[in-house]
């Protein structure tokens, strides 16, 4: 493919523990060592900005079951602590943070993102969740976590009160007129008086607005009340898509909702995950992850399959056919990762031991394995085909897939005209083309 020079591919990446695959930290040359060191994680940040990318990203995970010895101690570091040291190593890169309307004190939340936008001038994004986990929850002075439904209707007044708190006044109010004895212009600094059901926030926030308007806002939920979210306050979405079919019905699902929503004219962009095995040849590409697969043991990838699906799949037996799963319809966990599940059994009709191969990396995020050529050609039928505005990469080792990523992959994206060679702006806004 030649590529289409009127459409550009925003690459992002999600820096997680020493890769995303399970075996990852078993490798003798794995970062393990390393994932309570700043400086690795500015090393990666830095990594990515040399690959002229749009962001970094963290997730977030705010308990820490020590007693599975599968679970990665991958957020030993705060979000936006971690943010914040990289903020002061790079330059351009957007610095993207996962918050929890569920836990997170909002006026608080906003404060901080405001903080790190004005630090930055302009690179932050936020990538709003309601969490996952009953462990969560009791960290935060709860019991469990709240119904579905629930912690939606939270995270929809959250939302609100953010923008509220993100736009409550602009540092053009901050007058320090020496001769006049004007610090500041009071009545363009006003209270807003947020009083919802959730929260009660008098306002306004301590910081201005920031040098972009406000963070970008990010999501990443499946479900009809995240997509729904997504919608109505979005700038763009992270998604899961096995392949091009979900992607395609992911796409027109969001693009329905924005249909029936406010901002009926807007583009959310979507960001698929993309886990890549790249070599010089397919060969050398396939060794890379069969190495990394000979290293996982059965029980820790079972015990992610039972948590994806949310059953105990321990005593499943291994080379036969996955039994038969209840449909998404009747599925009260993470919808997003349930279906790709689903559409991978549907797909390729796989054993347990198969499926547990596609899920090692990412849980089941597009793979693409191969040549740059290969991997860049099988990208651009994606943007082609406008499911994906670009992706989010998982590199299954880091630091070694990122920088297989940025020194193989990248050059060809550039090459056919797909991805940027310098930064034309500094604003997070800027870079994904945003107003």
């Amino acid at each position: 493919m030649t590529g289409n020079k009127n459409k550009q591919l925003h690459i992002g990446v999600l820096l997680y523990g020493c890769g995303h695959h399970q075996a990852a930290w078993l490798q003798p040359d794995s970062s393990v060592e390393q994932v309570g060191d700043i400086a690795y994680y500015q090393s990666l940040a830095q990594l990515a900005e040399r690959g002229y990318f749009d962001a970094v990203f963290f997730a977030d995970n705010q308990s820490f079951p020590a007693n599975d010895p599968s679970v990665m101690p991958a957020f030993w570091l705060d979000p936006i602590v971690n943010l914040t040291a990289i903020s002061q190593v790079t330059t351009h890169v957007g610095l993207v943070t996962t918050i929890s309307s569920t836990f997170s004190n909002p006026f608080t939340a906003a404060r901080q993102l405001l903080s790190l936008d004005h630090i930055t001038k302009g690179r932050v994004g936020w990538n709003l969740v309601t969490s996952m986990t009953d462990l969560e929850a009791l960290n935060h002075s709860m019991r469990e976590l709240p119904p579905h439904a629930e912690r939606y209707a939270k995270a929809d007044e959250f939302a609100d009160l953010m923008n509220k708190l993100f736009v409550s006044w602009d540092s053009k109010d901050f007058l320090h007129n020496r001769e006049e004895r004007k610090l500041i212009n009071p009545s363009s600094i006003r209270s807003f008086n947020h009083d919802g059901t959730y929260f009660k926030v008098q306002g306004p926030s301590t910081t201005p607005k920031s040098p972009q308007g406000k963070p970008v806002a990010m999501q990443a939920g499946a479900s009809t009340h995240g997509v729904a979210l997504a919608a109505r306050y979005a700038d763009a979405v992270y998604s899961v898509s096995w392949n091009l079919k979900q992607a395609r019905k992911f796409r027109n699902k969001i693009n329905e909702k924005v249909k029936q929503s406010e901002h009926n004219n807007k583009h959310i962009k979507v960001f698929p995950g993309l886990v890549t095995y790249v070599g010089k040849t397919y060969e050398e590409a396939l060794a890379k992850k069969a190495a990394l697969d000979e290293q996982l043991p059965l029980e820790t990838a079972l015990k992610q399959l039972s948590f994806f699906i949310q059953q105990d799949c321990s005593n499943w037996e291994i080379d036969k056919k996955v039994p038969q799963l209840p449909p998404v319809e009747e599925f009260t966990g993470p919808v997003g990762r349930y279906e790709t599940i689903l559409e991978i059994i549907n797909d390729k009709n796989p054993t347990v031991r198969e499926l547990l191969g596609y899920l090692n990396a990412g849980g089941g995020h597009h793979t693409l394995l191969g040549t740059p050529e290969q991997i860049v050609d099988q990208m651009e039928v994606w943007l082609e085909a406008g499911v994906a505005d670009g992706f989010n990469l998982m590199p299954p080792t880091l630091p070694g897939s990122l920088e297989d990523f940025v020194e193989l992959i990248v050059p060809e994206m550039q090459k056919r005209g797909i991805s940027r060679k310098k930064y034309d702006g500094h604003t997070f806004r800027e870079h994904l083309g945003l107003t």
